[in-house]
């Protein structure tokens, strides 16, 4: 990602009052923070701290229009500065407010606990496998699954992953059982889905271990429980960009196998019976971070899982259903981990008045604050076409039980499905509406720094004349390069992500 500092209508420049922004930022996406939570495109608060430490002061109030995760809140947070977020984005709100929601580890354990035990009373052992080693009862860490194909010749069932296996774990020798016609992947129609591989615990081994799948001793009961089911629709950019109409998964919750629906129900009302409203959330915010894992979106590969598909509807041929009490309970711990780094920070603070984070849902464009009152605004607004955050953020947000407004997010669709276009022009609108305000909010000769990532030069020129249009005289000696060392997103130049900060 490429980004570059600008400042409200003034002569000053950067360089001029001494402060030290970094050419070049590397960053990794391993530390606690980061990992505690997914979201799209998120900037590690690590990339923004030298940002916010340069440009504003201990005490000062630092803004994000577009807010997202909250990142920019933990990095004012760990400074000890203030931090006032605005975004559209149910899940963006859920997630910010909740990293700042410190919660000592021993309460959250306990309260985890509780739930989890309550759920698992609830469903059963639905998670229990008989063990091909010893016979005895094993509980099942993850399971693999195959889709299964209709032969485009002789309409005989092929399981992908025997399928594949049997062609020495190369797809293009893929054939047909039957009839021996070459098997595709692509385009070839889906029939159902198959458990060929289980990964289970058992007593009688110290590791775990990997056997042939097997039936579960127990049967997942779904009496008395009721999973948000939200559609998809053809509005949805990602409608047709994953050809959900021909798969029939237009609805939340088939992304989710019926074993893994009735767990996450289970657990999500036990969460909600939570009396103290701060765990509740926390304990919701653990919840909704393992939901991406928890879906058939999370791939199978021979060598390493390769994680959940983040910006699109994609279910891979083999894809996992892994135990969600089993990543509940890691997922919790990581969370803890994240407090403890971020309350290592306050504590590096002694006698500091500690920062404070709202996170307020609401549009960028406007924005519900006083006239030069922000010292300083760092924002990472949408990248144009590149990711539909509305769009991927309703495995989360049906959940949560509340949706983000898509008609308001600041992108450019790549297909027309209906309804209000949202074009170019509109993209470099509102975007433009939304700097005009951080102007307003500014206070004289302050500061915005604007992270951006896109190939498309007329995008970077469209957010170039909106930054100018908008009454931000743009630094040329403040360009940096943040480098989150992965791979670029679809249709970025590059090995590596680059963005600009305006």
């Amino acid at each position: 990602m490429i980004l570059w500092t600008a400042m409200t209508m003034s002569r000053q420049t950067i360089s001029s009052t001494g402060a030290w922004i970094p050419e070049s930022i590397e960053v990794s996406r391993g530390d606690a923070v980061y990992m505690a939570h997914s979201y799209l495109t998120k900037v590690p608060p690590s990339a923004i701290m030298p940002f916010i430490k340069a440009l504003t002061a201990p005490g000062d109030t630092v803004l994000d229009p577009f807010a997202g995760s909250g990142m920019t809140g933990v990095a004012a947070l760990m400074l000890g500065r203030n931090a006032v977020l605005y975004d559209i984005s149910v899940l963006g709100q859920h997630i910010g407010g909740n990293y700042a929601n410190l919660i000592g580890a021993g309460r959250l354990r306990e309260a985890a606990h509780v739930a989890m035990e309550s759920a698992g009373n609830r469903v059963g052992p639905v998670y229990s496998v008989r063990c091909e080693q010893c016979g005895g009862e094993a509980e099942l860490s993850r399971s693999v699954w195959s889709v299964v194909l209709a032969c485009p010749n002789c309409q005989t069932d092929v399981v992908f992953y025997e399928s594949l296996a049997q062609a020495g774990w190369t797809k293009s020798a893929m054939t047909c059982a039957a009839c021996g016609t070459r098997i595709v992947a692509r385009g070839t129609r889906r029939v159902g889905e198959a458990p060929v591989l289980d990964t289970v615990s058992c007593r009688c081994s110290p590791k775990l271990r990997d056997q042939t799948a097997a039936p579960p001793l127990h049967e997942a009961s779904a009496d008395g429980l009721k999973w948000p089911d939200v559609p998809i629709g053809k509005d949805r950019q990602m409608y047709q960009a994953s050809a959900l109409g021909r798969h029939g998964l237009d609805s939340t919750a088939r992304f989710f196998s019926a074993r893994n629906l009735v767990a996450l129900t289970a657990l999500r009302d036990a969460i909600g019976a939570t009396e103290d409203a701060g765990i509740r959330s926390k304990l919701m915010f653990a919840f909704t971070a393992v939901l991406a894992r928890a879906s058939k979106r999370y791939q199978w590969s021979r060598q390493r899982p390769l994680n959940a598909a983040n910006q699109n509807y994609y279910i891979a041929p083999v894809f996992y259903e892994w135990n969600v009490f089993d990543l509940y309970r890691r997922k919790v711990e990581a969370i803890i981990r994240s407090d403890d780094l971020i309350r290592t920070h306050l504590a590096m603070r002694p006698g500091s008045a500690p920062g404070s984070v709202e996170y307020r849902l609401g549009s960028a464009r406007r924005l519900a604050l006083p006239d030069n009152s922000i010292d300083y605004v760092f924002t990472d607004p949408p990248f144009g076409s590149n990711i539909f955050y509305s769009d991927m953020n309703l495995f989360q947000e049906a959940w949560l039980g509340d949706l983000t407004d898509h008609t308001e997010e600041a992108v450019v669709d790549r297909a027309h499905n209906g309804g209000v276009r949202r074009t170019a022009g509109r993209y470099e609108s509102i975007l433009t509406e939304a700097l005009q305000e951080c102007a307003r909010v500014l206070k004289p000769g302050k500061y915005l720094s604007l992270v951006f990532s896109n190939s498309s030069g007329r995008l970077w020129s469209l957010v170039e004349r909106a930054t100018r249009n908008a009454g931000f005289v743009i630094d040329p000696d403040a360009l940096s390069v943040l480098n989150k060392g992965q791979r670029s997103i679809k249709g970025l130049a590059g090995s590596r992500t680059s963005s600009r900060w305006i």
